[in-house]
């Protein structure tokens, strides 16, 4: 018989998968939000989100972006020399891989947080994250796309923000917060949609309703005025 048959030992194996991730930014820069704002942070910004609120600041993330591996990430992460990393998008839930990196951040000994939509499910992520998950309000074009099994994956030090584009918005949200009781499983946070409604408005509203929340601003606009990369 001519010839020969190969056998296992003689097989190479296949090289790994490499764990990547398209990645729009990485850039250190000061928490604008959320509980960790003023923090100096290391943000990932993650390629793509399937939805397209009407108020969206970053729309330069919803395509192109470079694959990066997620050692390389983290390579780039350690260079800042910062202990809060925020992983946000667009929407970063949208890469499965973001999973992985989540885990490795934390691994890794940072204070790490995950700005989500709240239309893609949470479960999965390491729960030494913290969930920093949006509730799409009407004037947001995409309060359909809320998943709302989302509300039973939160965890004390999660947030729940509610971005507010009008008195509407403001109702709809305040009577989220109390028909789920948001704020006996999180910390509840409402900011106004920049040029839409007034910041002191939207801090009468909650004082008026005496809601259980936390207003706040995007500090990052107030320094930068929405500058890509801070």
């Amino acid at each position: 018989m001519n010839g020969s048959t190969a056998t296992p030992a003689d097989v190479s194996p296949a090289p790994p998968v490499r764990e990547r991730l398209r990645i729009t930014e990485i850039f250190h820069s000061v928490q604008g939000e959320a509980d960790a704002i003023g923090w100096p942070t290391v943000f990932v910004r993650l390629t793509g989100c399937p939805l397209r609120c009407v108020w969206c600041d970053t729309e330069y993330s919803f395509h192109g972006g470079q694959w990066h591996d997620i050692d390389a990430i983290l390579a780039e992460v350690a260079s800042h020399g910062a202990r809060h990393v925020c992983v946000t998008g667009g929407e970063p839930l949208a890469q499965k891989r973001c999973l992985i990196l989540l885990r490795r951040l934390c691994d890794a000994g940072y204070e790490v947080s995950l700005e989500t939509s709240g239309a893609l499910d949470v479960s999965q992520v390491d729960p030494r994250v913290r969930k920093v998950m949006d509730l799409k309000a009407p004037d947001s074009g995409e309060s359909g796309r809320n998943l709302w099994s989302n509300l039973d994956h939160l965890l004390p030090h999660d947030q729940v923000k509610f971005v507010i584009a009008s008195r509407a918005d403001f109702e709809w949200s305040r009577d989220i917060v109390r028909e789920h009781a948001l704020d006996g499983k999180a910390m509840v946070l409402f900011s106004p949609v920049w040029s839409k409604v007034e910041p002191r408005e939207l801090a009468e509203w909650i004082l008026a309703e005496r809601l259980p929340v936390r207003f706040q601003l995007q500090l990052h606009k107030l320094l930068w005025n929405d500058a890509a990369g801070h």
